[in-house]
């Protein structure tokens, strides 16, 4: 075996094993909050690996020119489409944790006034 294919290898596997915890995140998390944001981030980075240890088992241009506009689509678009199910989310309102202690979206209370009225 090659440095090139442990190389390969490794970042595919990697990536894979990012995408089963993203997958665990999505079983093991209380609320739609949590899990939209181990999602996007845990798959997005595990895609990205798995596509740079195909590029390194088989660096050619045409694989590099696919690929780095594939890595580039995925974190380039995750973020907004994880920003979306939370908004959603929000939205459609969904409960969040108990564990959660703010919310950052409500409405602020009105401001006390000094006349009184």
């Amino acid at each position: 075996m090659t440095a090139q294919s442990v190389l390969g290898y490794t970042l595919a596997g990697t990536g894979t094993a990012l995408i089963v915890i993203a997958a665990l995140g999505m079983i093991r998390l209380p609320d739609a909050y949590n899990r939209a944001n181990a999602v996007a981030k845990a798959a997005a980075l595990g895609v990205v690996c798995v596509l740079l240890g195909v590029l390194v088992l088989d660096p050619d241009p045409f694989t590099a020119v696919v690929l780095t506009a594939g890595a580039a689509a995925q974190l380039l678009t995750t973020p907004f489409a994880a920003y979306a199910v939370g908004r959603g989310a929000y939205r459609s309102n969904t409960p969040a944790a108990p564990s959660t202690r703010r919310d950052d979206l409500a409405a602020p209370p009105a401001p006390d006034r000094a006349d009184g009225s």
